[in-house]
Formats: C-alpha cells, sequence, structure tokens
C-alpha cells in the first residue's frame, strides 16, 4: 500500500476524498508520530489532487509562531506569524479559512506568485492543541470549497485520535 501514491484528479471530490481517506487510515495505521503523518498527508494530498503546494506549518511558538512543516511543492515561507496571512489567520482562529482568490485576502503573504487560491485547515492534537495548521495552494481561483472543507477537516482528525 506504501508504494501507491493515488491520482484522483477528475473524479468527484466527495469520492476522491472517501479514497484517499481510506488510504491514508491503512498507510498510517500503527503510526503516532506527527511528523510521519504531515509528511504522508502531503505527498498523498499532494499527488491525489496535483495542487501547487501542500503542507503544514508547525506551531513552534504556541500563540505567536508557525514555521514550516513537512510539504511538498516549491519553497514554502520558513516562518508565518499568528494572524498573519491565511495561514497566521487560521491558526489564530482555531478555524478552516478558504481563500477563493488569495490577492483579496488582506494581509495574504506569497511564497509562490503563481497562487490563486488556498485552504488553510487547523490540525489540533490529542488534547484539542492547536499541532499545525494544513496549507494548500492552488494555481486556480476558486478551487476550494465547503466539501474540501469538510473533508480535509475529517482527515486532520487523524491527529487528535492518535495514541
Amino acid at each position: 500500500m506504501a508504494e501507491v501514491t493515488l491520482d484522483l484528479r477528475g473524479r468527484p471530490k466527495a469520492e476522491a476524498y472517501a479514497e484517499l481517506k481510506k488510504h491514508v487510515e491503512a498507510v498510517l495505521e500503527g503510526i503516532n508520530d506527527d511528523v510521519a503523518g504531515m509528511a504522508t498527508m502531503s505527498c498523498l494530498l499532494h499527488h491525489a489532487f496535483g495542487h501547487l503546494w501542500t503542507g503544514f506549518y508547525r506551531v513552534v511558538e504556541p500563540g505567536k509562531l508557525l514555521r514550516v512543516g513537512p510539504y511538498q511543492g516549491t519553497l514554502g515561507c520558513l516562518e508565518i506569524r499568528f494572524g498573519k496571512g491565511v495561514c497566521g489567520t487560521s491558526a489564530a482562529k482555531g478555524e478552516t479559512v478558504v481563500v477563493e482568490d488569495v490577492h483579496a485576502f488582506p494581509g495574504h503573504i506569497t511564497c509562490d506568485g503563481r497562487s490563486a487560491s488556498e485552504i488553510v485547515v487547523p490540525v489540533f492534537g490529542p488534547n484539542r492543541e492547536l499541532i499545525a495548521v494544513l496549507d494548500i495552494d492552488s494555481e486556480h481561483k476558486a478551487t476550494f470549497d465547503d466539501v474540501d472543507r469538510r473533508a480535509l477537516e475529517e482527515l486532520m482528525g487523524w491527529f487528535s485520535r492518535r495514541k
């Protein structure tokens, strides 16, 4: 199973995410390491949907600072302050942020000028503490919607359920 990287482009989103979730759970069965989970999910999400950038920003100073973690894509920003840009806003609010047009988002941080839309999902650990945010960027506007939000929030639940 680990040698399989799904390509789910062109499939209905809900169906694609359901298949991806089963695959992620099978690959990560018995694993309880956050970094291994982040690296695996970044890879599988990135290749499944062909996004521009897919990765995690880890909380290194609670309530203050995020630092780049496992990701797929071009170089990411190394550090993001809580409340800054889409990632920092999601971290500060503890909520998913879906941005149809990053150029219209006040204070957007441009790590890759090709980015046009973005979704950022908070990642909570077993004690409901914020441990990271999942950041996905697309080269196309309005790529992400409520189907993505729900599916990605469910997928990120792996981190709060791990033992």
